[in-house]
């Protein structure tokens, strides 16, 4: 071949090689973009699905907390309940039941038996306790919010709660001194269908599951409504454990759970009924309405219970705490063995550690200021905390549990350091304190 035409010839071949290597970039480009055409689709559609995912968390974070259980059930501050129906328990029509259940469908933690619920009622300055009448409605006046604890008187369900309420009337031969505000106000003006505001079960009175151990329920008056939660618990939850029930009360008119309780002791034979009237009336029989006359004491615990261990649980009006509790105590039931709660405006609380503050306390005066009520008054010691310091000294204050669970009498600490008893279970916020179980470790600013 000449030389011409093999220089002729170069550039063709060139051009071809150029030709076919440019179509195989071509193709190459052309999966490319396809795959990131491909990529880019699927990367949008996980940011549209993460976007939405949290759209979703955001939209569930902007639900008010009071509202929405967490896994347990349980909830933060206050949750509105629908009363779902009402019954007395008693023949006098004086102790009344309120199932309630959750107004947003939610569910309803487990509570421990014994353990009570704390409520904000609205309760008008003008209520007092009145008839019912076929004009009255579910309404109230507008009120002062009124904070009040009760115990749950049913084991726990996991479609409702129910507490037990005892009407309170006026003391006995004081007709001009004003009855119980809040049990009055649930009687008169709380029916079905009506909504309270209620905050999540609590409380450190509750029973120890211990089957192995038989438990003893002491109840005296409306004492009875967290009895009857633990006694149905353990019959349900350990029915191979002894249970023996105490009931002090006036006379069969006082009678709470009267048929259930029978039939519950007619049921299982592991539960031992005792019913003790003070005061029975013309038509109690011995043997048949009661077992025992007189009050629930220590002698009669003593005669009536087998030797051994047990666990005792005890819940009733003062006179009843004062006597029985420091009873078991001298009678050899250990510490751990003895579990109480006291209801009513005074309460009894560990009286070793009690004393042990008292003597602490009488060695220093302090001053406490209530800065609302503008009220400088000396602390000597005397009160076993500073809500009762307050109430003997006609300071007004919140309170519920008056054992350190609820946080109603939960104030503002302006200055000073106040000191605890015991562990408050309610979490106190920075700046507060608890009356109910506070006491002052130096001289005290209050907003009350």
């Amino acid at each position: 071949m000449p030389p011409s035409m093999a220089c002729a010839s170069r550039p063709f071949k060139l051009e071809a090689r150029q030709a076919s290597m440019t179509a195989l970039e071509l193709l190459t480009l052309i999966s490319a973009a396809i795959l990131l055409q491909v990529l880019a689709v699927t990367g949008m559609a996980l940011r549209k699905r993460q976007q939405n995912s949290q759209a979703g968390v955001a939209q569930a974070s902007a639900t008010p907390v009071a509202a929405v259980a967490d896994a347990a059930g349980a909830w933060a501050g206050w949750r509105e309940f629908r009363v779902l129906k009402t019954q007395f328990e008693d023949t006098c029509e004086s102790q009344r039941s309120f199932h309630l259940a959750p107004l947003d469908g939610g569910s309803l933690p487990p509570f421990k038996p014994g353990q009570f619920l704390t409520f904000q009622l609205s309760v008008a300055a003008t209520d007092q306790p009145t008839q019912r009448t076929e004009n009255d409605t579910n309404e109230t006046q507008p009120g002062r919010p009124v904070t009040r604890c009760y115990s749950l008187s049913d084991s726990p369900d996991p479609g409702f709660y129910r507490i037990t309420v005892k009407r309170v009337p006026a003391p006995a031969g004081h007709p001009e001194l004003p009855a119980g505000l809040s049990s009055n106000h649930l009687h008169d003006h709380v029916h079905e269908g009506g909504i309270l505001r209620v905050k999540a079960p609590s409380g450190r009175f509750h029973i120890a599951p211990s089957p192995a151990l038989p438990a003893v329920l002491v109840a005296g008056g409306i004492g009875i409504t967290p009895m009857m939660s633990m006694l149905r618990w353990c019959l349900k939850e350990q029915p191979a454990r002894t249970v023996h029930l105490f009931y002090g009360l006036r006379n069969s008119d006082d009678f709470a759970f009267q048929a259930t309780l029978r039939q519950l002791a007619a049921a299982h034979p592991l539960f031992h009924l005792h019913v003790a009237f003070s005061r029975p009336g013309a038509h109690d029989i011995e043997g048949r309405d009661y077992q025992h006359a007189g009050h629930v004491d220590i002698e009669l615990l003593k005669k009536t219970l087998p030797h051994g261990r047990h666990q005792f649980y005890v819940c009733g009006p003062t006179a009843m705490m004062e006597s029985l509790v420091p009873a078991l105590a001298d009678w050899g039931v250990p510490e751990q063995d003895i579990h109480f709660e006291a209801f009513g405006p005074a309460s009894i609380g560990d009286q070793r550690a009690t004393a042990s503050a008292s003597v602490d306390a009488t060695a220093t005066q302090f001053g406490i200021r209530f800065a609302k009520s503008g009220r400088t008054l000396d602390w000597d010691g005397r009160d076993a905390s500073l809500l009762e310091f307050a109430e003997r000294h006609g300071v007004e204050v919140d309170s519920g549990c008056r054992s350190g669970s609820c946080g109603s009498c939960e104030i503002r600490l302006l200055s000073g350091s106040v000191e605890y008893l015991h562990k408050p279970d309610h979490d106190v916020a920075p700046g507060h304190c608890l009356l109910c179980v506070g006491r002052p470790a130096s001289a005290l600013e209050l907003e009350a």
